[in-house]
C-alpha cells in the first residue's frame, strides 16, 4: 500500500513538473507572440505616418503661389471700350514688363522676360477690366502669378545653378534678384487652387472642378444607392421567404461586393453609354456606376443593422395589435437606421476614392469648366489626382500632393461622421 502511494505521489509529482514546464513555454511563446504583434503595429505606425509626412511634405507647399509685381498701363489703344473683352491683354502685360525693363532688346532675351510671368497675368487684367471699364486709360501696381518654373524656384525646388536645372539663364536670375531686391516678388495664400478648375499651367490649376464634380457624383450616388439598399435589406430578412432563391439573391450579393470595381466601369460603359447614350464623362453616369458598386455594401450592412434589432421588439409590437409593416416601420427601422447610415457613409468613402471605374465611362477627359449640373462634364478628386500625376512639370508634383491631402481630408470627414452616427444613436441591449 505504501508502495502504490509513493508512485502515485511520484507521478503526481512528475505531472506538475511536466505541467509547469510546458505552461513555462506556453507563456513565452504568448509573450513572443505579443511582440510580434506590437511591432507589426509599430511598423504599420510607422510607414503610415511615412507615407502622410511624404504626401504633407511634397503638398503644403502648393498652399503658397509665388506673386510678382507689376505696373500695369491700361492702354486704350488696346483695349476696346465698346468690346473689352477682345483687347490685347497679353501685349500689356508685355509692355509692363519692357518698361520695368528697358535694357532688354533682343527677341530672345524678351522671350525669357516675358517667361517669368505666368501666362493667367492676361486674363487676370482681363478680369479686371470687364469688371471695371474706368481701369482703361489709367496705370495700377498689380501682383500677378509668375510662372511655375519660377514658383518652384523660389520654394527651393529647383537649383539656382543655371547649368543644374536647365530652365533658368544666368540674366534671368538676375531679372528675378532685381524684382526680389525691389521687393516686387512675394508668396501669397494659393486661392486659385482652391477656386479653379483644372489648367494645362500649374500655376493656374485648382481643386474646385474636381470637388464639384465629386460633389455630384456622390449626390447622385447617395440618392439611389441608399433608399435601394435599404429596401433590399428590409425585404430580404423582413419579407423574403427562406429558400433557394433567396439563398442565390444573398450569395451574389456577397460576391458582387468583392467584384472589381473596373469591371462595374465596364457595364456602365456598355449599358449607360453605348446603350442608353447618356452624356459622356457627366457625373451622372458616374453616379450610376458607383451606385452599382456601393449596393452590395450598403445592403450588407443594412441587414445587419436589422438583424442586431431584438426579436422581443418585434414580438412587443405585434402583441400591442401593430401589423408587419407598422412593426418594421415604427420600431425595426428606425432602430436599424443609425448602422444603416453607418454602412451607406462608409459606401460612399469608397466610391468618393474610386478611380478606374470613372475612367472607362470618360471622367478622365481634360475639364477646364466647373460643372454645374448633374449632364456637365466633369472629373473627380481621384481621378484629378491621376491626371496632375501624370504631368511632367515639378509644379504638378505638389499638387497632387496637395490634392491627395483634400480626399483624405473628405475621406477622414465622412468616417468620423460614420463614427459618430453609431456612437450617436447606437442603442445597446
Amino acid at each position: 500500500m505504501s508502495s502504490q502511494l509513493s508512485n502515485i505521489t511520484d507521478n503526481g509529482i512528475k505531472s506538475i513538473d511536466i505541467v509547469k514546464k510546458n505552461l513555462a513555454g506556453r507563456l513565452r511563446a504568448e509573450r513572443r507572440f505579443r511582440r510580434m504583434g506590437l511591432a507589426a503595429i509599430l511598423a504599420s505606425l510607422l510607414f503610415l505616418a511615412f507615407l502622410f509626412a511624404s504626401i504633407v511634405g511634397n503638398g503644403y507647399s502648393a498652399l503658397f503661389q509665388t506673386y510678382i509685381n507689376i505696373d500695369v498701363f491700361f492702354d486704350p489703344g488696346k483695349i476696346a471700350k465698346n468690346d473689352p473683352s477682345n483687347g490685347d491683354y497679353q501685349g500689356i502685360v508685355k509692355a509692363s514688363l519692357q518698361k520695368m525693363f528697358p535694357d532688354v532688346r533682343g527677341r530672345s532675351d524678351k522671350r525669357r522676360l516675358y517667361k517669368l510671368i505666368s501666362s493667367g497675368a492676361a486674363f487676370q487684367i482681363r478680369e479686371m477690366v470687364l469688371t471695371d471699364a474706368s481701369l482703361i486709360g489709367q496705370q495700377r501696381s498689380i501682383w500677378v502669378p509668375a510662372d511655375d518654373d519660377v514658383d518652384m524656384l523660389m520654394k527651393g525646388h529647383l537649383s539656382r545653378q543655371d547649368d543644374q536645372s536647365g530652365r533658368f539663364n544666368r540674366q534671368q536670375l538676375q531679372w528675378l534678384d532685381r524684382l526680389e531686391a525691389e521687393k516686387r516678388v512675394k508668396k501669397k495664400f494659393n486661392v486659385t487652387f482652391f477656386t479653379a478648375g483644372d489648367s494645362r499651367e500649374p500655376e493656374l490649376a485648382g481643386v474646385w472642378g474636381a470637388v464639384a464634380g465629386s460633389f455630384f457624383t456622390l449626390l447622385v450616388t447617395f440618392m439611389l444607392s441608399f433608399p435601394i439598399g435599404v429596401a433590399c435589406a428590409v425585404y430580404l430578412e423582413e419579407f423574403a421567404p427562406k429558400n433557394r432563391w433567396t439563398d442565390l439573391i444573398e450569395i451574389n450579393i456577397n460576391n458582387l461586393a468583392a467584384v472589381p470595381s473596373i469591371v462595374f466601369g465596364l457595364l456602365g460603359l456598355a449599358v449607360f453609354l453605348n446603350f442608353f447614350g447618356l452624356p459622356r464623362s457627366a457625373p451622372l453616369v458616374g453616379g450610376l456606376v458607383l451606385t452599382l458598386m456601393t449596393l452590395p455594401t450598403i445592403i450588407i450592412a443594412g441587414r445587419s443593422a436589422v438583424q442586431a434589432v431584438p426579436p422581443s421588439i418585434r414580438d412587443a409590437a405585434l402583441g400591442v395589435g401593430a401589423s408587419k409593416m407598422q412593426t418594421i416601420m415604427h420600431h425595426v427601422l428606425p432602430l436599424a437606421m443609425p448602422g444603416m447610415m453607418t454602412g451607406a457613409i462608409i459606401g460612399m468613402a469608397r466610391a468618393l476614392g474610386e478611380t478606374a471605374p470613372l475612367l472607362m465611362i470618360g471622367m478622365v477627359a481634360f475639364i477646364v469648366d466647373i460643372p454645374g449640373g448633374f449632364t456637365d462634364p466633369a472629373t473627380v478628386l481621384p481621378v484629378q489626382v491621376f491626371l496632375w500625376a501624370d504631368s511632367p512639370e515639378r509644379a504638378f508634383l505638389e499638387r497632387t500632393s496637395a490634392a491627395t491631402l483634400v480626399l483624405l481630408v473628405f475621406l477622414f470627414a465622412m468616417n468620423g461622421l460614420a463614427v459618430y452616427l453609431r456612437k450617436r444613436f447606437e442603442r445597446r441591449w
